[in-house]
């Protein structure tokens, strides 16, 4: 097999924001963050959601601010009358 043709595994800590979860891996991302965890360095990728935040996962529903949604929708799309 050819050396050159197999991307490299790195040392990948998946950082949850919500939750500061961290789930340690392998992976051929790459981040400019990095951090010694356990004596070794792993690549910190920052992620917003993960399978410990996820509203599927975790059986808690969110409200989602859709307040003024259909206002707008319908402003923007409103045909204007014609008076007369």
């Amino acid at each position: 097999m050819k050396e050159q043709g197999h991307p490299v595994l790195n040392n990948v800590c998946y950082l949850d924001i919500g939750t500061g979860k961290r789930f340690l891996s392998k992976s051929t991302m790459k981040s400019a963050r990095t951090e010694k965890i356990d004596g070794e360095d792993y690549f910190i990728v920052l992620r917003d959601v993960t399978m410990d935040s996820h509203p599927a996962y975790t059986g808690e529903k969110r409200l989602v601010d859709t307040a003024g949604r259909v206002e707008k929708f319908t402003s923007k799309f409103k045909r204007g009358t014609k008076a007369g």
